[in-house]
């Protein structure tokens, strides 16, 4: 498997937001989002196998981990057997993914966060796996403008989930424009500021 780092900090989004959690981050991802905020893990890494990152899960401590990328769910059948270890072993897992590859097989093992891309990334996800959310997981709509907040609206609309639904400003965009936008249209979904970008930390 090709991992591009492992490392311990808070957890920055999601239902676990402000949780300690080891992060595995692996390389390789088969989109180009515009406003991608991880460009060092889209290519490269390390090769690890299942024991080596298993081990320096170990060496890192802690009980919650966050599967993330790139696109992790590339890495196929040695993720899953890892994932099922880790999970044996007693950890909590969350899967961070661009909802382009199906994620039903991993869902033993792990809650999925389902980022469901918006018009501004350029690039698009696989709508017909939001059914797959199941309660525990959660969908995630980046949104950069009005237009893609309209969009994740016209989404949630056509695919209601059953799983928390998160809309995340880009960097730099107007996070109260997309309060306003939620508070207005009163959806079912949470404004999310990223917490790790507001600590400073990875």
């Amino acid at each position: 498997m090709k991992v591009s780092e492992v490392f311990r900090s808070v957890q920055g989004e999601g239902v676990r937001q402000g949780r300690p959690c080891t992060f595995i981050r692996f390389a390789g991802c088969n989109l180009r989002c515009s406003w991608c905020d991880t460009p060092h893990a889209l290519s490269g890494g390390v090769e690890m196998d299942e024991e080596k990152i298993a081990s320096r899960v170990r060496e890192l401590g802690g009980t919650y981990l966050c599967i993330t990328g790139g696109e992790p769910l590339l890495q196929g059948r040695p993720l899953l057997s890892l994932l099922r270890s880790l999970h044996a072993g007693g950890y909590l897992i969350d899967i961070e993914t661009n909802g382009t590859i199906d994620f039903s097989s991993f869902q033993d093992y792990a809650g999925i966060c389902m980022d469901v891309k918006c018009p501004s990334s350029g690039v698009e996800s696989d709508l017909s796996l939001l059914p797959r959310i199941r309660r525990e997981d959660s969908v995630k709509f980046v949104v950069r403008d009005l237009a893609d907040c309209e969009y994740a609206a016209g989404v949630l609309d056509g695919h209601p989930v059953e799983g928390e639904v998160f809309f995340s400003p880009v960097e730099g965009s107007d996070a109260r424009a997309v309060a306003r936008f939620l508070i207005e249209e009163d959806l079912p979904a949470r404004l999310q500021l990223q917490l790790h970008k507001l600590l400073g930390v990875r």
